[in-house]
């Protein structure tokens, strides 16, 4: 026998042990009904923690005049309250940011589906304990049972009542501790007498309405019922960490239908308490048809809330999908409403639930009744446009009128196919209901105009009945087939034109060639989505970072403080009560703002931009919107959300990118500095000997030596210092223009007199080398600064007489081409070697010399090249030039 094989800890329980680490605790104290006691066992619990030394605060307390409320809080401090102006009163709120600065132990915190004020940063008390406990904060709250998101519809039916203020079950889920608070129902009717939870006039009304003896049971039952639930799956949760067999569930799983609009609402809740219920996860499905009309996105949004597992996909057969999926995931439930299918679907017996019925035996089918408010309130069906009818007599007409003009050329029988032609374009056009109704139209007109006996509505032979017959089956057939049709291909040309635009969006973020380019084709989009202005938001680190090399540079995490990089239009800049919600959204990486749950009232939403780095999903930065319409567009928010992950992608290639380009920076800098020290090691150590020997020879000798001797050896001092100030000045000049700090003065120059002053100089530092100018009298003066330009002349001719042949010459020439002037400096020297040509203007490289002339700095180019490109023009260099010989140094500037 083998071994049985050891049981391991569930990896799935594991990993949500694990989700909770680094996060404060959450404790609900959950009551059946106001007047219970949770918030006085909150505050007994809260004291004894506190008188045993623990940091306990009271963040917020309501009391509703209850004296017992108000002994139990004792000794424990009190967190004061922040002051929200709203509508001309003051409304006095849970401070949020105080409570994140205090960083109590434990944060005692009362009423957790409590709406807050307009102006705060959540909309709901739930998202306050959501963030404290992402600060690490321990929470303790209460709750009633009605308001848990699940238990809603419930309650409505057993109170009449629905409970505006809900907490989704994905909080309670989460919570690390449920206590239930429990009294009878007849002790808290006379709590309830006896002016212990509201006052007298208050107590008359609850006594009438909400707390009856039968609801308050009801309820009660409803939170032992949760409690349970939780208790259990607390038990479950401990097994499956720690291996320990038990009695598990036996696989039941439950597959919500998510219908559009209203509908959507019971079927989840009913669907979310049933699978809890069962122990069993939770599955929502919606499947899109051509021609919906109702908007499924508040359904999905729902499913998620509840904690669903949720799918979205595309189908023309309804019943067959659902059966794919359902066996595919392995369901034994499936929770679908009522519905109000069409009446020639009721009649053939294509309705949902009996087709799931026949055609799925194998799955348990619950049928949830629509909603009581939703029955009531349903707006009629609104008449079709009458546009759309209007198709059916002008197409049945026209084929009437072409059977007119080939009356007597082709059998009263044929006359069949051209009306089944008008139909057709109609079932295309309008729809299938149009098409029926234009099929019966255009029988009638067909067998009253052109049948035997004409002009009567009777049918005289055998023949034209089976004919009639016949046309109204392939007509029936036709009108729905080609309807269906015409849905199917109007659906997938939206579908298409989404893709088009995805896939051009794509193609023009990758476009962009700098990063601010690709800043503004994403809000220029967005702008165009939204309907309104747009703005991008980045970190601040990055944000300064963006303009200098290397932007991006930096990982790990961003400091949330968000600084606009683009926007669309360009004045579109967010209000400071818009900045806050920006600051949130960037420390969360959630969406706030505008149509949101966290600061609503801001006029706008922010959306993060997030990529996955280095195993972690960090956020890049956020795309503020302002849209013009008030209520939510699901095709605007599905393309928005392509739009974010193409941003996100395009942004975090750019970022690599610059993280190369830094990389390669750095090779040049490291190349550089080897260079800077080969250099300092040879142009400093030459001349720097020959001043010392000069100066040695001087000092233990200089009596003796004649004055010739002395003379050369300070020449020879003073030759090498001058050498070393100007390899110095280079240098410095290197440095200036690699910083930016050279600022030309510009004026209008004449090239051609500057030319002719710099081969002056020159032939006085170079006696008896031949300098040839060719340069016109009439030349076009560009605006130049005259210092720079002597110093870029002076550097090209003395490199050019250094290198020419000793009896050769220097050719100097100017000219005009186009919009530039161009000056040329040719030597007839040995030239330069095809592979050091791309890299002579590179600082401290030198090109290798077939002769014995001895390399200079390698700075001299260098410093010309970045004079030149500080006046606005280019310098190029060709070698050989002629009989494989010589240089040729061009400079063009803007005539």
């Amino acid at each position: 026998m083998q071994p049985a094989e050891p049981k391991r800890p569930d990896p799935d329980a594991l990993a949500e042990l694990a989700a909770r680490e680094g996060r404060g605790r959450l404790k609900v104290f959950l009551g059946a009904a106001p007047g219970v006691g949770k918030t006085v066992e909150m505050l007994a619990e809260g004291r004894r923690l506190h008188q045993a030394g623990q940091d306990v605060l009271i963040g917020l307390v309501e009391t509703h005049g209850r004296a017992e409320t108000e002994a139990a809080i004792g000794p424990l401090p009190r967190l004061p309250l922040s002051a929200i102006a709203y509508r001309g009163q003051v409304l006095p709120e849970f401070d949020l940011d105080a409570a994140l600065a205090r960083r109590p132990a434990v944060l005692l915190l009362d009423e957790l589906a409590h709406s807050n004020a307009p102006g705060s940063r959540h909309a709901k008390r739930w998202q306050d304990v959501e963030e404290l406990r992402d600060a690490g904060i321990e929470v303790w709250t209460t709750m009633n049972v009605q308001h848990l998101e699940s238990s809603a519809e419930a309650v409505a039916r057993v109170t009449g009542v629905r409970v505006a203020e809900t907490v989704p079950d994905a909080v309670l889920k989460g919570a690390d501790a449920v206590e239930l608070v429990d009294i009878p129902p007849a002790e808290l009717l006379e709590r309830m007498r006896a002016g212990k939870i509201y006052r007298p006039d208050q107590a008359e009304r609850a006594l009438r309405g909400f707390f009856k003896e039968g609801t308050l049971a009801a309820l009660r039952e409803l939170a032992l019922r949760r409690t349970a639930d939780r208790v259990d799956a607390d038990v479950t949760s401990w097994m499956r960490r720690n291996a320990v067999a038990g009695p598990w569930p036996v696989g039941e799983r439950v597959l919500a239908l998510i219908p559009g609009g209203a509908a959507a609402e019971p079927v989840l809740h009913q669907a979310r308490r049933l699978a809890d219920a069962l122990h069993a996860p939770l599955l929502a499905l919606h499947v899109e048809q051509p021609g919906q009309a109702e908007d499924p996105g508040p359904g999905v949004a729902l499913a998620l809330q509840l904690g669903a597992e949720t799918e979205v996909t595309t189908a023309t057969d309804l019943p067959s999908a659902i059966i794919a999926h359902a066996r595919a995931r392995r369901v034994t439930h499936i929770i679908l409403g009522r519905g109000s299918p069409a009446w020639w679907r009721r009649m053939l017996g294509r309705r949902l639930i009996a087709v799931l019925a026949r055609q799925a035996p194998e799955f348990n089918l619950h049928v949830v009744p629509s909603p009581a408010a939703a029955r009531a309130s349903a707006p009629p069906r609104a008449w079709p446009g009458w546009t759309a009818w209007l198709v059916v007599p002008l197409l049945v007409g026209g084929a009437t009128l072409t059977c007119a003009v080939l009356d007597g050329m082709v059998p009263d029988a044929a006359f069949g196919m051209v009306y089944l032609a008008a139909i057709v374009a109609i079932a295309a056009m309008a729809g299938p209901l149009r098409a029926g109704m234009g099929a019966v139209l255009a029988f009638l007109v067909w067998n009253f105009l052109f049948l035997p006996p004409r002009y009567t509505l009777t049918i005289a032979s055998a023949q034209d009945v089976l004919g009639a017959v016949v046309f109204g089956a392939v007509a029936a057939l036709l009108a729905g087939t080609t309807g269906r049709l015409g849905r199917n291909v109007r659906a997938a040309a939206m579908r298409l034109a989404a893709l088009r635009r995805l896939a051009a969006l794509s193609r023009r973020l990758n476009a962009q060639a700098s990063m601010a380019e690709l800043q503004l084709a994403v809000v220029e989009e967005a702008a165009r989505i939204a309907g309104g202005p747009a703005c991008l938001l980045l970190p601040l680190d990055e944000a300064l970072e963006s303009s200098l090399p290397g932007q991006f540079a930096r990982g790990g995490s961003l400091p949330a403080e968000p600084v606009s990089r683009a926007a669309y239009p360009a004045d579109a800049t967010p209000d400071d009560d818009a900045m806050a919600a920006a600051r949130w959204a960037l420390a969360h990486g959630r969406a706030a703002g505008r149509g949101t749950a966290t600061l609503p009232s801001s006029a706008w939403r922010f959306l993060p931009l997030t990529a996955l780095r280095e195993g972690e999903v960090v956020t890049l930065g956020l795309l503020g919107l302002r849209p013009a319409a008030e209520a939510p567009d699901p095709e605007a928010d599905r393309a928005l959300e392509a739009l974010l992950d193409q941003a996100a992608v395009a942004l975090e290639r750019a970022r690599l990118a610059d993280i190369a380009a830094n990389a390669r920076a750095r090779g040049e800098t490291e190349a550089l500095r080897t260079a800077l020290l080969t250099s300092l090691g040879h142009d400093l150590r030459t001349p720097l000997t020959t001043i010392r020997g000069a100066a040695e020879t001087l000092r233990s000798t200089g009596p003796a030596l004649n004055e010739a001797t002395r003379a050369d050896l300070l020449s020879s001092i003073e030759e090498e210092a001058t050498r070393l100030a100007r390899w110095m000045s280079a240098i410095l000049d290197i440095v200036r223009l690699e910083t930016g700090l050279v600022t030309p003065r510009r004026e209008p120059v004449d090239v051609a007199e500057a030319m002719e002053a710099a081969a002056d100089r020159a032939a006085l530092t170079h006696p008896g080398r031949g300098i040839r100018r060719d340069l016109p009298v009439s030349l076009p003066r560009p605006r130049l600064d005259p210092a720079l330009l002597d110093r870029v002349l002076e550097n090209v001719l003395d490199n050019a007489l250094k290198y020419s042949a000793p009896a050769g010459e220097v050719r100097l020439s100017a000219a005009r081409e186009g919009m530039e002037v161009m000056l040329r400096v040719e030597d007839d020297g040995p030239g330069i070697p095809p592979e050091d040509l791309p890299r002579i203007f590179d600082p401290f490289y030198r090109a290798a010399r077939a002769d014995n002339i001895a390399a200079g700095s390698g700075l001299g180019l260098s410093i010309c090249r970045g004079l030149v490109a500080a006046m606005g023009g280019r310098i190029a260099a060709e070698s050989p030039v002629a009989s494989g010989r010589g240089t040729r140094i061009t400079l063009r500037f803007p005539a």
